[in-house]
Order: structure tokens, then sequence, then C-alpha cells
């Protein structure tokens, strides 16, 4: 008890040395650009809603900072997965791989297209699939018949998988890549939380036939709400921006919609925040990186605990700053987060896990060891880039 009690109190200790006393949220925004000139210049053109210059320009400053070809800007990052994975071909009872270790929204939208989420464990350390360990179950419980991989417990397809960046720091999305190639499944990259992070120089969300951006109100920049789908297929493209328009052709007045389509088009007014917002990107992405450094120092000499650390070749946009308990003080999760509270700091713990939760219960599954225990390991703690001006 007595080494539980210290060690919640090192930490507690350790991160009011950087952030100063509370209350810190665990991640905020902050508006100091151009966000109230360009909202304000939105309203004044009373084009708020889906038609306007922001929100073709957001689009455009996307593809400038990702690299991408092209990027369709949406409602938020749930609605930005359900159309890509409809895009990449996903049909009712088909099956998905995905992250056991994610945010509920990457298996809902697998749900939206009427299809099955299939569960990946994770490795330490990128917190995303692993690779390897995916390979091994894929040879033994799949088959390829007509070009498709098929589970042969369930018979059922497995059409494409779905890697989160998580926190922000790339998967291995080479080693992926290589597997959804060899057992012929397509890659929509869930990139929700990696807006900056690059994998080998390349922005995330870019090596797979779609990637999905969120820009919720607690990601690295926002539009309060808000996604998008960046691809590098002028044709996915094109049929994206179509069927989250309603599937509306155009008209100068007549209404004809050509099929079944979403009202998912990001508002002007959102887009004219996020225009303002991306611009500050680069410094936002700065001031993240100088926090881990700063946590990084006022850890150093503690035990019982690490700072997670960008992959090797990689550049994550720690979007959030994540504390991996050793296993053998995993015990101690609980109370490191009630201390931190308590003390004014806003911590969190990972998600619960996908099949833990009623709705995904009876999914289908690979053994789960790693990401069971990373999800009683892991400590969100604070991490606003406007964290470093309290410092400075």
């Amino acid at each position: 008890m007595n080494k539980q009690v210290l060690l919640a109190d090192q930490i507690v200790s350790a991160i009011h040395s950087v952030v100063g006393a509370g209350p810190v949220n665990l991640h905020e925004p902050s508006f100091t650009g151009n966000e109230w000139l360009y909202v304000k210049e939105c309203l004044d053109s009373t084009f708020v809603s889906s038609v306007g210059k922001f929100s073709d320009r957001f689009e455009d400053d996307l593809v400038a900072y990702t690299g991408a070809k092209h990027a369709v800007a949406v409602v938020n990052g749930t609605a930005a997965l359900h159309i890509a994975l409809m895009l990449a071909g996903v049909k009712p009872n088909d099956e998905v791989l995905v992250p056991a270790l994610t945010f509920i929204a990457t298996a809902n939208a697998i749900s939206y297209c009427s299809a099955i989420p299939h569960f990946v464990d994770s490795e330490e350390a990128t917190l995303g699939m692993a690779t390897d360990k995916l390979r091994d179950y894929l040879q033994s419980h799949t088959h390829q018949k007509s070009g498709q991989c098929v589970n042969i417990s369930t018979g059922k397809v497995i059409r494409a998988m779905v890697p989160m960046h998580t926190y922000g720091h790339p998967v291995d999305i080479n080693g992926l890549l290589a597997v959804a190639h060899d057992f012929n499944i397509a890659i929509v990259e869930d990139a929700a939380e990696s807006l900056g992070s690059t994998y080998h120089g390349q922005h995330t969300g870019t090596f797979g036939l779609m990637g999905t951006l969120s820009f919720n109100g607690n990601k690295t920049i926002t539009t309060g709400g808000g996604g998008a789908i960046i691809t590098n297929d002028v044709s996915i493209a094109r049929r994206a921006k179509h069927i989250t328009t309603t599937a509306k052709l155009p008209h100068a007045w007549e209404f004809i919609h050509d099929e079944i389509g979403y009202n998912y088009r990001l508002p002007n007014l959102n887009a004219a925040l996020g225009c303002a917002q991306l611009e500050q990107l680069p410094e936002k992405l700065i001031a993240k990186r100088s926090l881990f450094d700063l946590y990084k120092v006022a850890f150093e000499l503690l035990e019982g605990f690490k700072l997670l650390v960008e992959p090797a070749q990689c550049h994550s946009n720690y979007w959030l700053q994540t504390i991996i308990l050793n296993a053998d003080q995993a015990h101690h999760r609980d109370d490191i987060l009630k201390a931190t509270n308590e003390s004014g700091l806003m911590t969190r713990p990972v998600w619960r896990l996908m099949h833990q939760l009623k709705p995904f219960a009876k999914c289908p599954r690979m053994d789960l060891t790693m990401a069971e225990q990373l999800a009683q390991r892991l400590i969100n703690i604070p991490s606003s880039p406007n964290l470093l001006k309290i410092v400075e």
C-alpha cells in the first residue's frame, strides 16, 4: 500500500512540476489565430452551411498539408470512416479487422455498414495492430476463395482492415500493407488522432486506399466537430463528395438525387474555424513536442512506468501524452487515476476494449493478450499545447 501511494504521489508531483497547479484539463482547444476573423467573414457572407469558400479552402489546405491528392471534409470522423468503409467495398455481413484497443467510433462505423468488427491484438511499441501476430492469425484462420479472404470459422469475407494510429503514434503501416496485400484485404486508415504525424516521412492516412481524420474539440486542431476523408484516388474522392452531399446531381434548380446519400458535408462555418486552426498546426505540434520533453525530464528518475515515445522512423504529433505502467505496477492504475484527478489533474485510462462492450461482445476476435494488458497499464496525462505557455 505504501508503494502504491508513493507511486501515485510521485506521478502527481511530477505532472504538477510541468503543468503547474490544477485544475488542468486533459486536452482543450485554443483559439489564438484568425478564428474570429474567418468565422465573422463566414457569418457576414451568410454562407454558414454546406456551401462556401471555407469548405473548399479547408479541403485544399488539408491536401497541401498531408500530401494526399484529395480531401473531402465531413461532419465528424465517424462519418468519414462510415463513407470510407462503404467506398472500400464493405458490404453487409462482411468482417472488418479493427484493433480491440480503439475508440468506439471505429467499431461503430463498421456497424453502420451492417458489417462485423473482427478484433485484433495490439503491440506495446506503437499501441497499434500487432503485424506479425495478425499475419500468423490470418494464415491459420482464413483461406482465399475467388480472390477474397474468408474467415474459416464464420464463412464471412474479411473485406477490410482499419489500422488506427493510437494517440497520434504511427502504427507499423508498411507491415500491415504487406499483410493486406498478401490476404487481399483493403486498408482504410483511422488517422483521427494523428494529424501532423508521419511514418518514414509520409503523413499518416495516405498509405491505404483512404485515410480518415477527426477535428473534434479535443483533437490537435478542431472545427468544433468535423472530419475528413483523404485519398489519392480521384474517383473515390469524387464519389465521397457526391454521397456525402445527399447524392444530389448538379442542376440550376432541380432536386435530383441518383442514389441513397448522406447529409455529411462539413458546414462552411466549421470549415472557417478549421482553416484558422490549420494555420497554427506547426506551432501546436512544436508546443506538444516540447511538453513531451518536459515530461520526459520530470519522469526520468521515477520508476514503475515509462512515458510513451514515438516509434522509430516516425514523427508523432503527441496528441495525448501517455504513461505506461510496468506490468508489475498495473494494479496501481486506478489509484493513480484517483490521485491525479483529485489533485486537479485530468487523467484518463485507455478506452474500454471493444470486445468488453455489450454491442461487440460476440464479435470474432483473435487472442487479445497484449491489448488486455495495455488496457490496465495506460494513463493519459494533460496534453494541451497551450500548457507550454503556462510553463513559460
